[in-house]
This record gives structure tokens, sequence and C-alpha cells, in this order.
């Protein structure tokens, strides 16, 4: 017993987020970029398609509140499926409550709360999340900003962001 909690402490530790996920019964579809270990006691409830990107520190929750009820019904439990469609973005600390589909080529900003599921192509943040705009929208207005960097190294991109003036970067 002592042995297999050492066991999966190191396993949750040490191994990469995405094998971690398919090792705890998370569904992952291919070339996902995972970076987060947090996907509930019920993991194979938790379905994430192809080509998403799931960032550091997403807390998945298939199931709560149910504690309140107990003391009227010893036994309640309650459970949601989550379901991350394909090309969708969830960032940094957000929480998917139980039940939430994410549309596909959806994006979740930061932090937010999703209380909701999330339709199609559309970018939704906040405590609770709400719609903000379409990702069609939100390519519009950062386009100017756009600096095809992606495939540089490290050391190539920060020459080139270095070199670049203030007016090359979003301000807020």
């Amino acid at each position: 017993m002592i042995l297999s909690k050492i066991v999966r402490y190191l396993r949750k530790k040490y191994m990469p987020a995405d094998k971690y996920a398919r090792y705890v019964g998370v569904t992952v579809g291919k070339n996902c970029l995972i970076a987060t270990k947090h996907f509930s006691t019920e993991p194979y409830l938790i379905t994430i398609g192809n080509n998403c990107q799931i960032t550091d520190d997403v807390h998945f929750h298939t199931h709560g509140g149910a504690h309140v009820a107990r003391r009227q019904y010893p036994q309640f439990d309650v459970f949601g499926k989550i379901e991350v469609k394909d090309w969708a973005y969830v960032g940094s600390q957000s929480h998917i409550m139980p039940g939430v589909t994410i549309g596909e080529g959806s994006l979740i900003a930061a932090g937010s709360i999703v209380t909701k599921s999330v339709p199609y192509g559309e970018v939704w943040g906040g405590v609770p999340a709400r719609r903000i705009c379409s990702v069609s929208d939100y390519i519009e207005r950062n386009k100017p900003y756009n600096l095809a960097s992606k495939h540089m190294s490290f050391e190539e991109k920060r020459k080139f962001l270095m070199s670049l003036p203030d007016s090359r970067f979003i301000k807020k």
C-alpha cells in the first residue's frame, strides 16, 4: 500500500503530463500539448480531442458539491463528463467544471472558471467564464501583432523580440 502511494506520487511528479493523463485514464487525441496533471478523481470521464493545448495548472472537475446533500441522502454523488474538442486551447489556471464541453477551435482565457459549455470557435474568459468574442475576431484584432516567430529557436526568438520597437507588442 505504501509502495503504491510512493509509485503514484513519483509518476505524477516525474512523468510527462501527456503520458500521465493517459496513464490515469484521460482519453487524449493526437498532437496535443498538455501541461497539467489535475484531472479530478474520475479522469476516465475526461476526453481531449486532437491538436489541443491544455496549459499549466488547468483543473478538470468531474464531480462536486455532493457532500452537502449527503446529510439527507448519504449515498448522494453527481458527476459530469468533460470534453475538449479538436483544436481547443485552455489557458493557464482555468477550471473546467463537470458536464462542460469546450467546442472545436475555441479558446479559454487564463484563469477562467468554465461552468457552461463553450460553442465552436469562441473565446471565453472570466469568473464565471462568458463569451468575449469569436476566434475570428480575436485573430483580426491581433493580426497587427503577429510576429511569426513560432519556429524560431529560443535564442533566435530572444534576439528577434529584443530588437523590436514597443509598437510591435500588444499593449493593454
